[in-house]
């Protein structure tokens, strides 16, 4: 990169000067301009007035570092813009709205400064090197803001969805204590209806530093699920601290799940988000029930190596209900599956066969098909599994389909190494 014109620093200082003799008219042109914009941040006359306070501080200071030259590491975001991103945190406004609002006000920014640049009239190589200076400087500037309020409307969120939902949380925990319950006071309360059918989730973040905003990334997911799902209302969330979520889909009269649409949002979203599902369940007993089966469910997950994006109860149900004692379970496969479980390529390649066989009734061909393998390769993959094992794989052989399945879910948890 070409070194810096020796009057740049000057040029801009002069730019930023005649630029902030009109700063009023500056914030009202840029607020004007993003209100415009960004529909979500308009329609609250006390919020606007502080999106305007924090356009203004953020331009008056912007323009100050111009002229006097300020390393950014000494800039902090002013009081109105933080003010205004827990504002609207408070307010469920989208952080993407947030973030349009800043990268749209600068482009308006830039214009008055570019515009007053050129009326400077000043020789080409000094205006290329001013408006160079002017462009990293800004853009710094506005990378480092928006970090701050980017993480003050994160612990905002969090916050917020704490204090709201903390007497909610306390009605939801009689629900589910078995107590009575009068429907007629608790829905209104809760804001959900108890008479319909329900989905039961638990959501959850591996620890505090995968975060951020905690709370507010695993209630969006929640909210798009339900969006996904076609749910008539809004699902009932209730944060069980900074990093777990439980959550309750009103499904209405309907009981059936597309479950491939839950598991495809989870993949689409932050892959360190995880999320357990219940069966479905109708009334306040199933209320209660489809979050039993969501907390077994996560329970399981937890130990599982590695850790599932999505698992419905359904799939692992008898899993789940058995797992009480990790060590049991280990050594209860160990005792079905034998030499078979050892955690190594070629057991987890025979393993994988003998279940697709079970699944597919004992069908070579059909298994052949569904591994995309010569049905030989598969006559010769469960034969070699009934030799370690020391017995057949075929037809109601519960055990196992069970030991595979939790296997296949849970992993080397429940695996041996060669030193064992």
């Amino acid at each position: 990169m070409a070194a810096e014109h020796p009057e740049a620093v000057k040029q801009l200082s002069v730019v930023a000067e005649n630029v902030g003799s009109h700063l009023p008219e500056v914030g009202r042109d840029i607020g004007d301009y993003v209100l415009a914009e960004i529909p979500e941040l308009r329609g609250d006359a006390t919020i606007e007035k502080i999106l305007r306070a924090s356009i203004s501080e953020n331009a008056g200071t912007l323009l100050h570092v111009f002229e006097n030259d300020i390393p950014l590491e000494k800039v902090e975001g002013p009081a109105a813009a933080l003010e205004y991103a827990r504002r609207l945190a408070q307010r469920g406004i989208p952080l993407s709205a947030l973030i349009r609002a800043y990268r749209i006000g600068h482009w308006r920014f830039l214009q008055w400064c570019l515009d007053e640049l050129n009326r400077q009239n000043a020789a080409e190589d000094l205006a290329v090197a001013t408006n160079r200076r002017m462009l990293h400087t800004s853009f710094g500037y506005i990378d480092r803001v928006t970090e701050h309020v980017i993480a003050e409307y994160q612990h905002e969120r969090d916050n917020w969805l704490l204090s709201q939902t903390a007497a909610r949380a306390a009605r939801v925990r009689d629900v589910l204590a078995g107590s009575d319950v009068d429907l007629n006071r608790i829905e209104p309360a809760l804001g959900y209806r108890l008479r319909q059918h329900h989905l039961g989730l638990v959501a959850w973040l591996p620890s505090p530093k995968d975060g951020g905003e905690g709370l507010s990334r695993l209630h969006r997911i929640t909210d798009e699920i339900a969006q996904r799902l076609g749910c008539p209302a809004r699902p009932l969330f209730v944060p069980r601290d900074a990093i777990v979520s439980w959550a309750w889909l009103p499904l209405g009269p309907n009981s059936d799940v597309p479950w491939h649409e839950v598991a495809g949002v989870l993949e689409r979203s932050d892959p360190s988000v995880h999320m357990c599902a219940g069966g479905v369940g109708y009334d306040v007993e199933g209320f209660r029930a489809t979050h039993r089966q969501a907390l077994r469910v996560q329970e399981l997950a937890a130990v599982a190596d590695p850790v599932p994006r999505f698992t419905q109860f359904s799939t692992v149900a008898p899993i789940a209900l058995m797992a009480s004692h990790i060590d049991d379970i280990r050594a209860w496969v160990w005792d079905v599956l034998g030499p078979l479980a050892l955690d190594d390529e070629n057991s987890a390649r025979l393993r994988e066969t003998a279940q697709i066989f079970l699944d597919n009734g004992c069908s070579y061909t059909a298994t052949a098909s569904a591994q995309i393998l010569h049905k030989n390769t598969v006559q010769y993959r469960i034969r070699k599994a009934e030799e370690i094992m020391g017995h057949p794989v075929q037809k109601e052989h519960t055990d196992l389909e069970i030991a595979l399945r939790a296997v296949q879910y849970l992993g080397s948890t429940l695996l041996r190494t060669n030193a064992e």
